[in-house]
């Protein structure tokens, strides 16, 4: 491991599973790693958590969303991508994202992007087998909750066009080629090419956020417009449920941010404080600048806005202080509002959620400002040894480029791809009709 990184390891605690054998040999700490009953059923909690940002959090707030002849669909994908990823992840995923095999720092090779498979099938990974100080098995479920809501993030700027087997042969390739290893790349330890760089990414800025609002935006251009976008009035048809769905997504943030120091920490506990503070400054700027600029404050902007500062303190959590959270919560919740309003109007795309707008710009921000705020200056954990801001914000620049070229150059790869061999959109009047009743033959609403 990079001895400038050391000083930050207890702060960062990167979930790599690489992480604890390459710290203790970096100190030359000979003791073996025992189970920790505390730190397992903290992140049994954080892992449950996890899971309830995407069923049913992530699904209501995006189910409330559409139009009530596609709440059904949207309800359907978050669902049955919760399915495929699980079984997915298992099979390969966990062995692509997070096995070592090959990996050796400073030299750049095949395993520097994508891990074997050697783990494949989870092999190796036995009742006793830890990472750190709680069981495999759980590290291994937590992290398969990471993969599952980033490619239902992607559903939201699609919605109400995409095909129901389009939509999963999507994820599933989408998830092989882009997500896994983009996880290796970040979180994969010595050899992994962003962990070499030292771009910092305490749980899934690039991983999740800037890799799916990519991918969303690029999904959205292929696809095209809705039928009727942008001169038909299309309303959320209930932001009841929104409103429940960004609650639940708020409460999860804590296993997904908190539970991402593997342990029940001084790491866990500040990370806690940060995304909670993050959260409710962006909520309170989206809703101001809705407020100052359309002169109401709405139900659905302050969601968006807590939503927002949700995926820019992601990246940064570990590392930053309340200070530098409240600022992080206040910048990212303005921006996105104007990606989310004026930038989308002007460039003319139809994002249907606004995936775009809250989790690439949201993700972009805190990716990015992470490097600022682990200053010490700014209450933060403090950069690595011999490292400056402005050397820590251009690893970070380069690292979100980085994400932002690869997976837009491969989603739109893979969506061209699927669109000759089985097509990607429904026809006109499937769309007229809505996707629920003409992909699922059911209804969402009573009439």
């Amino acid at each position: 491991m990079n001895q400038n990184r050391l000083p930050l390891l207890r702060a960062l605690s990167l979930a790599g599973l690489s992480l604890v054998p390459f710290a203790v040999g970096a100190q030359e700490a000979a003791e073996t790693p025992t189970l920790d009953p505390g730190d397992t059923a903290w992140m049994l909690t954080a892992t449950a958590l996890v899971l309830f940002m995407t069923i049913p959090g992530l699904a209501l707030f995006y189910g409330g969303m559409v139009r009530a002849k596609n709440v059904l669909s949207v309800l359907m994908q978050c669902f049955a991508i919760t399915g495929l990823v699980s079984i997915m992840w298992v099979v390969f995923g966990y062995s692509l994202a997070f096995d070592t095999t090959g990996m050796e720092q400073g030299v750049v090779n095949l395993h520097s992007f994508v891990g074997g498979l050697s783990r494949a099938f989870m092999a190796g990974l036995t009742r006793e087998s830890l990472v750190g100080t709680i069981p495999e098995s759980v590290f291994a479920t937590f992290q398969m909750t990471f993969a599952i809501i980033t490619p239902a993030l992607i559903v939201g700027a699609f919605a109400e066009r995409m095909k129901f087997s389009a939509m999963l042969l999507f994820s599933a390739v989408w998830l092989t080629i882009v997500y896994l290893p983009i996880a290796h790349m970040v979180w994969g330890g010595d050899g992994a090419l962003m962990w070499d760089w030292g771009v910092l990414d305490f749980a899934g800025g690039t991983v999740v956020h800037i890799n799916a609002g990519i991918a969303g935006f690029v999904a959205c251009l292929v696809l095209g417009k809705r039928k009727g976008y942008p001169t038909t009035a299309m309303p959320p048809h209930n932001l009841t449920y929104t409103l429940i769905g960004a609650s639940m997504l708020w409460v999860g943030w804590f296993g997904f941010n908190a539970g991402s120091a593997v342990a029940a920490d001084d790491s866990a506990g500040m990370a806690m404080l940060t995304t909670q503070v993050a959260t409710a400054s962006a909520a309170l700027a989206w809703m101001f600048a809705e407020w100052l600029s359309h002169g109401k404050p709405s139900v659905l902007g302050i969601a968006s806005g807590a939503v927002a500062g949700l995926v820019a303190v992601t990246p940064a959590s570990g590392t930053c202080g309340p200070m530098g959270a409240l600022l992080l919560g206040l910048i990212s919740g303005a921006l996105c509002f104007l990606a989310s309003t004026r930038l989308k109007r002007a460039l003319g795309y139809d994002d249907s959620l606004d995936v775009f707008g809250v989790h690439a710009v949201g993700g972009l921000v805190g990716a990015i400002l992470t490097g600022l705020f682990a200053d010490v200056s700014f209450g933060g954990a403090g950069l690595a040894e011999g490292m400056t801001i402005g050397g820590q914000l251009w690893i970070q620049i380069k690292g979100a480029l980085f994400t932002v070229i690869y997976t837009g150059v491969l989603s739109f790869i893979i969506l061209k791809v699927i669109d000759i061999l089985i097509g990607l959109r429904v026809s006109e009047e499937e769309e007229t009709q809505g996707l629920d009743i003409s992909l699922h033959d059911e209804r969402g609403y009573n009439l």
